[in-house]
């Protein structure tokens, strides 16, 4: 550690906290309806769009209708981005320069899943394999109208906390567009001229080949017509030599999409390194906006959802366990990155993995930050972290991206935690539990312990399967403990919408591009459904006033319930896995073994 390090870690967690208030209310007041900064300008916009559309913006929904409108809007989505993958070939020549075939369907479905679920998962490298048009008309645009979703959602719930004997919980259509035009569009801007003064790449040109100094000869993998690795007998990839004289550097417009994959925690690179890509993030104050970015707008809408229920106090207790819970993972990261290696020699520091630009504690900051907060992100290869070190964003996909989450969805998905919570403190002082002034009874409490378990069932199912088909062992970096995290760090990230990887896992292939799209696909909206049917539970109950026997939920007490409460859940879920992971791979890495 030195001062440079901690004087970073203070300016990153004390902007965090400062600025979380005035966006919070900034975003609260655009959800509200009311007049913002904004106002002027994007509200004929926001007309002009209801308008075109046919969108009644003063027409509100049930829950049911609430969740119709989004599964129809993301399942257009999912359809809309594989037409642009599948029809590459006809995409303009100024918008596909590279010429790139179309996009595999099994590789094309799982894609627009990833995109459409705000997930980000990524089974291939988008230099080499999406066009300019797939990645701004497709790609880039989801990027946008997920993290709305997600967003929307969240203040449809708060709205059913608010209301009272009331069926209807506002339109998903107004929720989005306000949400998309006054808080993604205007923060994208921002940060994409940012990057752009960092050197981050924003153009439509060809790439240039430019010739290397020193040729050299290596071992690829051989494909077929289609461009897909052709296997042998074993199962494993044949390689073949090749002769390599120069090198392709990329171009294209990537900063646009930089900008809105950290600020609408999605994740997806435009370049396969993604952020370790020095054309995506080339200096340590880039990684420092971005790092920034992926967590600032779901920390900012803890307060939001405390403005729209009338409760900031509340809020800060959310907001201080999310914290806690970041903190707790990047202290057991950074220690466990800091420690001699065996393995290597116990030399540090422990680049490998890592950019030199940023070092250690950057990586490290980098990698918990994305898994708390559900973008995907990596500026590292989360692979090369030790065992310990590289637990620490595996056990934030097994909480559920909560800290602070997606956008939306991490603060609704820690919100049934809370209702957890309130239901096992009512049982235990013996009266019907409370929330916000709503009785906490059993359609809510069925409904909270459904979105948890949907993520958990799927993590652990899907990677059974895979350990056991040789389909889902084919694809192994590593054998052995490390192996095993790989394949349980895969299904648990997309479960959680979450999109980061190991990086040690060949993804591409139709076993994981179908599994690992269904997964994504349930994650999200299983949980959607849930949390909207909860929503509607509480508008239609009367508020109660607060009484004697009312558990507080604005003080430590509760703070320490609610903790306790997601550790178990997490711990008594995924403790066996861990051990058999991780944990079994510390171990042989202080003996000095490795497989």
């Amino acid at each position: 550690m030195n001062a440079n390090e901690v004087i970073q870690l203070f300016l990153y967690f004390g902007l965090l906290i400062g600025l979380t208030p005035p966006i919070g209310g900034f975003m609260a007041r655009v959800f509200e309806g009311k007049r913002t900064l904004l106002s002027g300008i994007l509200g004929p916009v926001e007309k002009w769009i209801y308008r075109l559309s046919g969108v009644k913006a003063d027409e509100e929904m049930s829950w049911k209708r609430y969740f119709g409108a989004v599964l129809i809007f993301n399942v257009v989505g999912i359809i809309a981005v594989m037409a642009l993958e599948m029809t590459q070939t006809w995409h303009p020549l100024t918008l596909n320069p590279q010429k790139f075939p179309n996009v595999p369907w099994a590789l094309a479905l799982n894609t627009a899943i990833s995109f459409i679920t705000n997930t980000n998962w990524q089974a291939y490298s988008g230099e080499n394999t999406m066009s300019y048009l797939t990645q701004m008309a497709g790609l880039a645009v989801h990027n946008f109208l997920s993290a709305a979703t997600g967003i929307a959602i969240l203040v449809c719930f708060a709205r059913g906390l608010k209301r009272a004997t009331s069926k209807s919980l506002g339109s998903f259509w107004v929720d989005v567009t306000r949400t998309t035009l006054y808080v993604l569009l205007p923060f994208s801007v921002i940060v994409t001229i940012v990057l752009v003064s960092q050197g981050v790449v924003q153009n439509f040109k060809p790439y240039t080949d430019a010739r290397l100094v020193e040729a050299y000869t290596t071992q690829v993998p051989k494909t077929d017509d289609r461009g897909q690795p052709v296997n042998g007998p074993d199962g494993k990839p044949v390689m073949v030599a090749q002769r390599v004289e120069t090198q392709s550097i990329p171009s294209g417009p990537a900063a646009s999409q930089i900008a809105i994959k950290q600020l609408g925690t999605n994740g997806g690179g435009f370049y396969g390194q993604n952020s370790a890509h020095p054309f995506e993030n080339p200096t340590p104050f880039s990684n420092f906006v971005e790092m920034f970015g992926l967590i600032i707008l779901a920390a900012s809408l803890v307060y939001a959802f405390g403005t729209l229920v009338g409760d900031h106090r509340h809020a800060w207790v959310l907001f201080g366990v999310m914290l806690a819970l970041l903190v707790g993972a990047f202290t057991l990261a950074w220690w466990a990155e800091t420690r001699p290696n065996p393995v290597v020699g116990n030399v540090l520091p422990l680049l490998e993995g890592k950019e030199q630009r940023f070092g250690v504690m950057n990586s490290v900051l980098f990698g918990v930050a994305t898994t708390g907060t559900s973008c995907g992100a990596v500026n590292s290869m989360h692979d090369s972290f030790t065992p310990l070190a590289g637990l620490a964003p595996l056990w934030n996909l097994m909480l559920g991206c909560i800290a602070f989450g997606g956008v939306g969805a991490g603060l609704y998905g820690i919100m049934m935690h809370v209702l957890i919570a309130v239901f096992i403190a009512g049982l235990m002082v013996g009266r019907t539990p409370e929330y916000l002034g709503k009785k906490v009874q059993a359609w809510e409490a069925t409904w909270a312990v459904v979105a948890i378990l949907i993520p958990n069932f799927l993590i652990l199912i899907e990677s059974a399967i895979a350990c056991s088909a040789p389909a889902g062992l084919s694809s192994l970096n590593n054998q052995g403990p490390h192996g095993l995290s790989e394949i349980f760090y895969a299904y648990a990230s997309c479960a959680n919408n979450n999109g980061s990887a190991f990086a040690g896992l060949n993804a591409n292939t139709n076993f994981y591009n179908l599994t690992l799209g269904a997964t994504m696909f349930l994650g999200r909206f299983g949980v959607a459904f849930a949390v909207l049917a909860i929503a509607g539970g509480f508008a239609a109950k009367k508020t109660i006033s607060v009484s004697q026997g009312t558990l507080p939920t604005n003080g430590l007490t509760f703070a320490c319930v609610l903790f306790g409460v997601i550790l178990i859940v997490a711990a008594l879920t995924f403790f066996p896995a861990m051990c058999l992971g991780p944990i079994v791979e510390h171990g042989l890495m202080l003996a000095g073994r490795v497989f």
